[in-house]
């Protein structure tokens, strides 16, 4: 059979990032080929009120398109999307879609939201990389991402700008590759080769070649790690262990077989992967909310004040489904104003989930999952802004543990089991035995809460629905021999070996002194019967024979209270007597009172004397000494009359009664005063409680946005710093381009000062550097002969009409002057533009093409003359022959230019010839004349000739022009 599945999709890359972001994305991009056959979105915490330039940015590191995403806007491969400011981001059905933010600012998590919605809607093809930033946001949805066998990167820390979301999400454990940005890309181009590529169609595999490698990998995995996984489901073990080979571009399933003999981290890697689950606080609200009303208030129905309450969270991950309960729970508790014994056990095969679990520290981005009341109160802030800790009165209910619920024996007498969302990964035949397990766990009517996709099968006669849609269910009480023996199968075998019981080894006692014994005996008899108490009357030790005067009564407080101990007649004088000896601090003698002692009287003298002793943890101290007087026995002498007897008694008990009244009213006194104190002191905690509370929910608040708004101001702050750069790339291209024009330009403002100038306009105009911001009007001009500048740029400035001229600088250059308005983008007036363009060279480019047009034209007088023009150097060379000379004479332009004058003229008359040149260097004058001239084949014309001396700027002649015209030919 097939083991890995064909996955002909392109992967989604989710990329969270926050501030410090920018310069990772742009290593990313730089290093990300133009057609990848992935679909990238980027999402980054953004100031909602502050326009995004992360698009135009991130389009200069890409050929991709770059797109600020809209809402119901389609991913396609080969693009990058953009979350814009000011909305939350998630993935339905291959578009995105844009949300207005549920939480207030400052708390939002849009890469958590967008990394779940992503994993949800990819699946194995979602993948998720966290790069720089604070917080730690994106946590949380990188295990939703690995859950369903995506990809997970982070950025090394060492490259980061703010480390705190890699910190978080490399916490999760759940990071597959820490890397620098600049190397994501070749690592995501691998992994998606082997995973979505061509080479991910594998060959049918035979079964039996499948089933013996999945059974070396569960024997691998249990003798690495003690663990047995060969009763997990089939189709979860696949896609899992494709996700490992796919992660390492393994192709065959026999290779990463060896790959896992060889490596044994991989072992713990695939191990850890098996046991990805997701979870969080709360999870699945309206199944929380059915069992916070309506299971957890049971749970305490049959139980008095001190009674224990047990739960048990199954498969607790990294425990926020355990803590949560612990809450819900502790809430309860607190409804009922009355005390119980909570107790949550969690367990989970996973030691590192344990770990986490224990510590009870979380990423900040919990916020979402848990209401800011229970945030308050069961959640301490990280001083340093990483996170949540569960508050110790919560920590304190929970016992974590490491189990395997296959293995291990499970607890017992539990009033709820909560094992949500373990049983989907497991197979019929091991849900089928953990049902029963339950049962046995659980108390009659115990609760039973799974998971959404879980249920207790066909087991109906052990467990009752008590809501079907949150998965809740009620153990029946029915028991069985079987259900016993099903049971077994979890317990741990018996010690067949009987423990014998040893008896203690009798301890030596020590025989006291004889001067000990002497001394207790005469401290017996020689002091009376005395006790040491505090303020309250508690009895901390006791001296003589006080069975007389104390009675035993039930109870543990009563028991060790001599107020509460004293006999009738003593109880009130006791009472009194320490009252009054704790208020003065002296002592109180209270001498003959009279206690009945097992019917008969007896008179004592009490006195009760102040020890000093008041520092310590029981405070002040007092000694109570009780001095029997005599025995009173009836009188038998002379009998009383009842009158007598009456009154005897009236003013015994009007003595006792105004005695009691004053330690009533004093006590009364004492408790109005305290209760005032007290009702004063609830009052000043309660307003500074609340006062202090609300302070720490705005403090918390105020964190919370601040943190938000740096963040945002980071991002804003690196986008504008990129702008920056760009303007100052630009800047600098435009002052090297109008310094490299050779123009000379001032910018000015409405009242002339000097904005900007470029360092040609310094040779028309005195400036240097500090001129900026003077008034151009005061500062000196090179230009000859116009004093008229700043009358004109005020005319410009006012007719908004460009004027135009050319002036001349001092050293005789000539530029074109022209003075126009400067206008922003807006079209708004804000001043002139001064330029001057150098035009000499253009001047006396005129110049010399108006004397070459004249040229030109005598050279067309020349060229289509009938008579023959030519001209020659002072040495007789040829340097000029028209077509009249070339059909006069026969000889072609190019071949008179390689002739002398002298082969033109005949031998006699060639003395003749240089005296008339030597005449034209003497600058005279010579009339027309008439001589003769040789043609090319040999005949001799009579032609009239006119010389004419060309002469230099200088005066000099440096050739002579002949015209000549034929008069007849003389002989061949």
């Amino acid at each position: 059979m097939p083991l890995l599945s064909p996955v002909l999709l392109y992967p989604i890359v989710g990329i969270g990032a926050s501030a410090g972001g920018l310069s990772a994305f742009e290593d990313f991009f730089s290093r990300m080929p133009d057609e990848p056959n992935m679909a990238f979105v980027l999402v980054q915490h953004l100031a909602p009120d502050h326009k995004s330039l992360l698009a135009e940015l991130i389009q200069r590191c890409t050929r991709m398109p770059v797109h600020e995403v809209t809402d119901g806007m389609a991913v396609a491969a080969n693009c990058v999307y953009i979350i814009p400011p000011g909305f939350d981001l998630t993935l339905m059905s291959g578009t995105l879609q844009l949300l207005e933010p549920a939480a207030p600012r400052g708390q939002r998590l849009p890469i958590d939201s967008f990394f779940r919605s992503l994993a949800l809607d990819q699946h194995e093809r979602a993948i998720g990389i966290v790069l720089s930033g604070t917080g730690s946001d994106g946590s949380l949805g990188l295990r939703a991402i690995k859950a369903e066998g995506g990809l997970v990167l982070a950025q090394t820390l060492a490259t980061t700008e703010f480390a705190g979301m890699p910190q978080n999400a490399l916490n999760t454990g759940l990071v597959d590759f820490e890397l620098e940005p600049a190397e994501m890309p070749a690592k995501l181009l691998a992994f998606a080769a082997s995973a979505f590529g061509p080479a991910a169609k594998s060959l049918e595999i035979p079964r039996s070649f499948a089933e013996t490698a999945l059974k070396k990998i569960f024997a691998l995995l249990r003798s690495h790690t003690g663990h047995d996984f060969s009763q997990y489901k089939l189709s979860t073990l696949q896609r899992r262990i494709e996700r490992r080979l796919a992660v390492h571009q393994i192709a065959e399933l026999g290779h990463y077989v060896h790959f896992l003999q060889v490596t044994p981290a991989e072992v713990q890697e695939l191990f850890h992967d098996l046991l990805i689950g997701v979870t969080g606080f709360f999870r699945d609200p309206e199944a929380y909310q059915v069992l916070e009303t309506k299971v957890i208030p049971e749970l305490f129905v049959h139980k008095a004040p001190g009674d224990v309450v047990r739960v048990w969270s199954v498969g607790c991950s990294t425990g926020e489904e355990a803590y949560s309960l612990a809450i819900l729970l502790h809430e309860h508790q607190s409804s009922l104003k009355q005390n119980f014994v909570l107790q949550v056990f969690a367990t989970d095969l996973d030691s590192r989930s344990v770990s986490a679990a224990r510590s009870g520290l979380y990423s900040a981005s919990i916020a979402a999952d848990v209401t800011p009341e229970r945030l308050a109160r069961y959640f301490v802030a990280e001083p340093d802004g990483g996170g949540y800790r569960i508050h110790k009165t919560i920590r304190d209910l929970l016992v974590f543990s490491e189990q395997d619920l296959i293995r291990d024996p499970p607890f017992s007498r539990l009033d709820l089991v909560c094992c949500r969302n373990l049983l989907i990964y497991l197979n019929a035949d091991l849900q089928k035995r953990l049902i029963p397990l339950f049962h046995y766990a659980l108390i009659p009517r115990g609760a039973l809460f799974l998971g959404n996709s879980e249920g207790i099968g066909e087991h109906s006669n052990l467990f009752e629905t008590t809501n079907r849609k949150a998965k809740l269910f009620r153990r029946l009480d029915e028991k069985s021999i079987a259900l016993r023996q099903d049971v077994t199968v979890f317990l741990p075998p018996s010690d067949a070996v009987s423990r014998t019981t040893r008896k203690p080894k009798a301890s030596v006692a020590t025989r006291p002194s004889l001067r000990t014994i002497t001394e207790n005996a005469l401290l017996e008899k020689a002091t009376p019967p005395s006790a040491l108490v505090n303020a309250q009357g508690t009895l901390l030790f006791l001296h003589g024979n006080m069975g007389d005067y104390l009675v035993s009564v039930a109870g543990e407080v009563a028991a060790s209270n001599l107020l509460v101990m004293a006999r009738e007649g003593l109880r009130s004088e006791v009472t009194v007597a320490l009252h009054k000896a704790a208020k003065l601090d002296e002592q109180v003698f209270s001498p003959q009172l009279l206690v009945e002692v097992n019917g008969r009287k007896v008179c004592v003298n009490l006195t009760i004397r102040p020890l000093g002793a008041k520092e310590g943890p029981e405070g002040p101290l007092f000694l109570v000494t009780l001095d029997g007087v005599a025995e009173q026995t009836p009188p038998t002498e002379v009998p009383l009359s009842l009158g007598e007897v009456t009154e005897t008694r009236i003013v015994g008990l009007q003595r006792e009664l105004r005695e009691k009244d004053d330690f009533l009213l004093s006590a009364l006194e004492e408790l109005e005063s305290s209760n005032e104190e007290l009702k004063s002191a609830n009052e000043e905690m309660q307003s500074v409680n609340e006062e202090l509370q609300a302070t720490n929910e705005e403090l918390e608040t105020s964190k919370e946005e601040l943190q938000s708004v740096n963040e945002e101001l980071a991002t804003v702050n690196a986008e504008l710093q990129a702008k920056v750069g760009d303007l100052s790339h630009a800047n600098n291209d435009m002052n090297n381009l109008l310094a490299g024009t050779g123009i000379g330009i001032i910018f000015v403002d409405h009242e002339l000062n000097i904005l900007r100038f470029t360092p040609d306009a310094k040779r028309l105009v005195h400036l240097i550097a500090g001129d900026l911001g003077r008034n151009l009007g005061h500062i000196m001009t090179r230009l000859a002969g116009y004093d008229t500048l700043v009358a004109d740029i005020h005319a410009v400035l006012d007719t908004l009409v460009p004027h135009e001229g050319i002036v001349q600088s001092q050293d005789g250059q000539s530029y074109k002057m022209r003075i126009q308005p400067y206008r922003t983008l807006d079209q708004v007036i804000e001043g002139a533009v001064i330029s001057f363009v150098d035009i000499s060279e253009v001047l006396e480019a005129r110049r010399a093409l108006a004397e070459a047009l004249d040229l030109a034209r005598l050279a067309v007088v020349v060229r289509d003359s009938h008579d023959a023009v030519t001209v020659q150097d002072l040495e007789g060379k040829m340097l000029a022959w028209n077509s009249g000379a070339e059909r006069l004479y026969g000889w072609t332009q190019s071949e008179a230019l390689t002739l002398n004058v002298r082969d033109r003229v005949p031998l006699p008359l060639r003395a003749s010839a240089l005296s008339q040149v030597h005449e034209l260097s003497l600058a005279k004058v010579l009339l027309p004349y008439e001589t003769q001239r040789l043609t090319k084949d040999g005949r001799v014309l009579a032609v009239t000739l006119v010389s004419t001396a060309l002469v230099n700027s200088a005066g000099n002649m440096y050739a002579i022009a002949t015209t000549e015209r034929l008069q007849e030919v003389l002989h061949d």
